[in-house]
């Protein structure tokens, strides 16, 4: 088939080359004309694992090209999927559509046969309704188009692996012939076996903000375990192991730490807030207010633990930091926790080393103040506390004896849970991880305490 998408993002670049790589003739479009002469010359803009080599070769095999041109789009696609953002609004905790609703309104004209819009980004119930009507009113008669949602479920760091082989896909059609198309488009995952699902678009649409308000939920519940777990010394990691073993419970999403970030689980489910008051129904989530601020709280008390570690103030302390991005495998520093910590750190008055195997040159345009390295071992110079704040396999394999070397003070505060603390403390390293217990003090030491505090918005 032929197909376009419409912004070429995090989602829409991996959409496009994957489409390719699994047959369709595939236009990518974009109003960046630096970045559609990138994509088409088979270069990435960002970081995702798998995309390079993926983009390349369909770049290179003439099914996918890139153009800043609807018109042209209008001209060429049998189906056209929308993959442009969906941010948060300025002084409001709604959705912004002002991107999903220009591609309508710039396409629409240009359409001069039967075709499919299917949207993938994340948007309020609702949204296909409303744009279903402005179709109508746009496009030119005869042009016989319709909109359906298809919502994405990538994660960063996994997207090629989620679009190749999705664990379901959710078509939300108002016609029998939008799904035979939508079962035409992704004929080779059906033969696979993949769960294709098919229903309305209102649930289409409702089953992305419930699917991220639920993984949120789950991501500061243990968070919340984890407060408790400091306060009476038990361990959150040995308390999600036990509870991720009931399998009405699971075990993804339980790990404790800094708390989730990037472009779409934080402004997601502020949108998801905001709509359903729009729509009178407020209270029935109203507990993602409370799930918000769990995941807020968290930056503040991982500042609050490190500060407490280094004497009670950061003024003139050399701190190292390990990691920017909001995830790994991801140069993507949107509402980082790493970078909001290292911020505020730096604002107390330390003297922040920062290190990144992929996200340097993003944070250093959102965060120019602090200083970036390119290695573990130059962050941790002279270092007097290292914060290890985004979960990198590198940072996994680090040997905690030579970094002692590199440290003025052999303290770390692990952020995400996922150093092996044992052996960081035989190597004679402080350890301080969030909801687990630090070892007996021993005679003659001072146990750190448990620190509490307050939530603000300063971090962001």
């Amino acid at each position: 088939m032929r197909l376009t998408v419409i912004g070429t993002g995090y989602l829409g670049a991996v959409h496009a080359a994957c489409m390719a790589d699994i047959g369709h003739e595939v236009l990518g479009v974009d109003v960046d004309a630096h970045r559609v002469a990138m994509l088409g010359e088979g270069r990435t803009p960002f970081y995702e694992p798998g995309l390079q080599e993926t983009l390349a070769q369909g770049v290179g095999s003439g099914r996918l090209r890139f153009t800043t041109s609807l018109r042209e789009a209008a001209e060429f696609g049998d189906v056209h999927f929308i993959c442009v953002g969906t941010p948060q609004k300025e002084g409001s905790h709604a959705a912004d559509l002002r991107y999903v609703d220009a591609v309508v309104d710039e396409l629409a004209p240009h359409l001069r046969r039967p075709c499919l819009i299917v949207g993938k980004s994340t948007v309020p119930a609702g949204t296909t309704s409303r744009l279903d009507v402005r179709l109508e009113a746009l496009a030119p008669e005869g042009a016989d188009a319709e909109v359906a949602w298809n919502p994405e479920f990538l994660r960063e760091g996994h997207a090629v692996e989620d679009t190749l082989r999705p664990e379901r896909i959710v078509a939300g059609v108002s016609s029998p012939r939008a799904d035979a198309v939508l079962r035409e488009v992704y004929a080779p995952m059906l033969q696979a076996g993949v769960h294709y699902i098919s229903t309305d678009p209102t649930t289409a649409e409702l089953v992305k903000v419930a699917a991220n308000s639920f993984l949120a939920t789950k991501i500061s519940f243990i968070n919340a375990m984890a407060e408790v777990c400091d306060a009476v010394g038990a361990d959150v990691s040995t308390l999600s192991e036990a509870l991720g073993h009931d399998p009405r419970i699971g075990r993804a999403f339980l790990s404790a730490g800094l708390g989730f970030g990037g472009g779409c689980l934080p402004k997601d489910i502020r949108a998801f807030m905001a709509r359903a008051g729009e729509l009178g129904v407020g209270d029935s989530v109203a507990f993602l207010r409370e799930v918000d601020e769990i995941n807020g709280r968290q930056r503040h008390r991982t500042v609050g633990i490190a500060r407490n570690m280094v004497g009670g103030d950061f003024a003139g302390r050399r701190i190292a930091v390990l990691g920017a991005t909001f995830k790994p495998d991801s140069d993507d520093v949107r509402d980082s926790p790493a970078l909001a910590v290292a911020a505020a750190v730096h604002r107390e008055g330390a003297a922040v080393r920062l290190y990144d195997p992929q996200g340097i040159e993003n944070a250093r345009s959102v965060l120019p103040q602090i200083e970036y390295v390119h290695d573990v071992a130059k962050a941790c110079e002279g270092a007097e506390l290292v914060l290890h704040l985004t979960e990198w396999a590198e940072f996994r394999r680090i040997d905690p004896a030579v970094l002692a070397a590199a440290a003025s003070e052999p303290r770390i505060l692990d952020a995400r849970n996922a150093l092996d603390a044992p052996l960081w403390r035989s190597a004679g390293w402080t350890v301080r991880a969030l909801g687990r217990p630090a070892p007996p003090a021993l005679p003659n030491q001072q146990a750190t305490a448990p620190v509490a505090v307050a939530y603000s918005s300063e971090l962001g």
